[in-house]
């Protein structure tokens, strides 16, 4: 199973052929520059080449009225002053001889491209599209738009495949009102669209794309608007919704497809969007949807108009869906104040219908309330604008290469190595330094020649970790204290690196490191730990300790990962501690979220009885998505309660845990 890749040149072929400033932007070198760039770059090369066809009639009517569609039929035999005439009954959008036949091929694709990950055929995949779809509606074209081609493929999956629930996430910068529409009132259709709205003045200007339009009658709480009411925003501002809102939400929805939308006018550069995001940040974005739905991500093209920034978000979206490790993060100093108050609404709006976010604040009463605050003064909106115009200048993503070695294992004699990884096996006679070392801080009994070559090869495993010859590792020790101590001693010499260490179950973490920020320890365990006001010693108590799903997802999604992504590790340590009670699905699901930190250079320790994971572990490490959890319960109470204090203790030190914006009034904006 490999990763889908759908373009044909053909939708290149039409364009403005009058002077509309609003529609100028939409160019066919859109779609060239994105395809040249996976070509030059060898990322087509490694995907698999499925054929475009055109949407039927019966597909594209599952969402478009027949009188729509007829109409459009007409386009290929108008003149240039009739397509003119045409065009004026929409908003924003042109037609032109050959885009019907483009229209069919771009929904076309998007079906393609379902059936190639629902059939088993692909593990997931992207395509590249013209005309986008998002803002199409049933009996109109909107924004550049035709053909709804996502709404097409999510009922073509449920009518064709049976799909129960499916995902829309549209990270495009505009809202696709067209998606919300089809979807507003059906609850197996979960659309979250995050979009420039400025209190109603950004385009498409529709009261609908507040946060507080959640879907209408059963659908009530599957439609997720996020608002972003001032340009700028940046990667933690992304990233922050994503935690705290989109994917407890989606765990607890339980997807079995995710399509996105894919508009990468949301990026740096974009004259559309005006927004600050680094193109890394869709590598993040599309890692943190890949462990849903047991992988299936089916990504389509929408918007994305500066061609620079947009060839190189197409790149970061297609190597995370091939599965290299993504980068480190970049630029995370917490979302800014506006997002908050976003952040803020959204999660109270949504509260009602979402048990991962019952705890959230109530809606602000004040002016900060998306809905309620008055618009800024002309002067300042003027200044901002004239800000935002500014041409922006970012660097190239950094190059991602990928480790020579997947995955090596350290087992013990009688263990199989897994399939696809690689065995390391000890030397016989460690350095004569490194030996008497490990004598003096470790070995209780010098003559303990089994757990120093242990150790050794625990050491050697990440010396080839730190220079990106191995990505990541497993190892089955005898006494996990002791291998925790020596990798943290070991990685935490050198001054660059730093250790996230996470922790599953009851037993002693040694903290060596943690009062000069060399490491932060996560802890998730059943017992109450003496408070401890280091910053970076966090234990998570939890009733049940890490066998309610429900619970330890809540404290992953809305504690670990804001704290991992903040802290920015050189390696995540994840220790399994014996009789965690953590099940295996739960297990791969952490590994694979913590794999989006670190460039994927994660070193999984556990004790040697636990010969039975070994399997499931070394499968996470090598990129296989997590198994669906199912839709999940509602933590418990007591649970919520240690999250959401813990949580509001920490936040003053890591911003990425914010929810709220501070009650001050003159905060700091991007």
């Amino acid at each position: 199973m490999g990763t889908a890749l759908i373009y044909d040149e053909e939708m290149t072929n039409y364009k403005l052929l009058w002077v509309d400033p609003a529609c100028k932007i939409e160019v066919p070198e859109r779609l060239t520059v994105s395809y040249e760039a996976l070509v030059e770059s060898g990322l087509a090369d490694r995907c698999m080449s499925i054929p475009v066809r055109e949407a039927t009639d019966a597909d594209i009517l599952l969402v478009h009225s027949e009188d729509y569609l007829d109409a459009v039929k007409t386009t290929p035999y108008k003149t240039l002053e009739e397509l003119k005439e045409f065009t004026l009954q929409f908003g924003d959008v042109y037609f032109h001889p050959n885009i019907y036949h483009c229209a069919k091929l771009a929904a076309g694709a998007a079906l393609q491209l379902v059936d190639s990950v629902l059939t088993g055929k692909m593990r997931n995949g992207m395509a590249l599209v013209r005309p986008p779809g998002h803002h199409s509606m049933c009996s109109a074209a909107s924004g550049f738009c035709v053909f709804n081609n996502v709404a097409i493929a999510a009922k073509y999956a449920k009518q064709k495949y049976g799909v129960k629930r499916v995902l829309i996430v549209d990270w495009d910068i505009h809202h696709g009102q067209g998606v919300q529409y089809c979807f507003e009132d059906d609850p197996s259709v979960l659309y979250f669209s995050w979009h420039r709205y400025e209190h109603q003045k950004y385009w498409p200007h529709l009261r609908e794309s507040d946060f507080d339009i959640v879907g209408k009658e059963k659908g009530a709480g599957f439609n997720i608007n996020v608002p972003w009411n001032k340009v700028g925003m940046q990667n933690s501002d992304y990233l922050s919704v994503f935690f705290h809102i989109l994917l407890p939400v989606a765990y607890e929805f339980s997807p079995d497809l995710v399509l996105v939308c894919a508009g990468f006018d949301s990026g740096i550069g974009d004259p559309e969007g005006k927004m600050c995001a680094t193109p890394d940040i869709f590598a993040h974005l599309t890692h943190l949807l890949m462990n849903l739905a047991g992988g299936k991500v089916c990504a389509v093209l929408e918007g994305g108009y500066n061609l620079t920034s947009l060839a190189q978000s197409v790149c970061q979206t297609v190597q995370t869906l091939l599965g290299d490790p993504v980068p480190r993060p970049s630029n995370l100093d917490g979302p800014c104040k506006s997002a908050l108050e976003s952040l803020h609404c959204v999660r109270s709006a949504h509260r009602r219908y979402w048990s991962s976010i019952r705890h959230a604040a109530d809606l602000p009463s004040c002016e900060i309330s998306t809905k309620h605050i008055k618009l800024a003064e002309d002067k300042l909106d003027k200044e901002e604008e004239e800000k935002s115009a500014e041409e922006e200048v970012w660097p190239q993503p950094p190059k991602r290469v990928p480790s020579a070695i997947r995955t090596a294992v350290v087992l013990p004699e009688g263990v199989a190595c897994p399939d696809r990884c690689k065995c390391l096996m000890s030397a016989e006679d460690p350095d004569p330094l490194i030996a008497n070392k490990f004598r003096e801080n470790f070995l209780k009994d010098a003559d303990d020649s089994d757990a120093l070559t242990t150790l050794s090869s625990l050491i050697a495993l990440a010396e080839r970790m730190e220079k990106n010859e191995i990505c990541s590792g497993l190892a089955l020790v005898r006494d996990i204290s002791m291998a925790i101590m020596c990798v943290i001693q070991h990685t935490a010499a050198a001054l660059s690196n730093r250790v996230l260490v996470v922790c599953v179950g009851d037993g002693k973490v040694p903290s060596h490191g943690t009062d000069d920020g060399k490491t932060l320890v996560v802890q998730f365990s059943s017992k109450k730990s003496e408070e401890q006001k280091c910053k970076y010693y966090i234990p998570v108590c939890l009733k049940k300790g890490c066998q309610d799903a429900s619970g330890f997802m809540q404290a992953v999604l809305g504690l670990l990962l804001p704290l991992g992504y903040e802290y920015d590790p050189s390696l995540v340590l994840l220790v399994k501690m014996p009789d965690s009670g953590l099940c295996d699905t739960v297990w791969k699901q952490l590994i694979g979220l913590l794999q989006g930190l670190a460039q994927g250079h994660t070193l999984v320790l556990m004790q040697d009885v636990e010969r039975a994971c070994v399997g499931p572990t070394a499968s996470s490490l090598l990129g296989d998505a997590a198994p669906s959890l199912g839709q999940l319960h509602a933590p418990l109470p007591e649970d919520v309660e240690a999250v959401e204090s813990l949580r509001h203790r920490l936040k003053a030190d890591w911003k990425l845990l914010q929810t709220t914006a501070p009650e001050t009034r003159g905060a700091d904006e991007h």
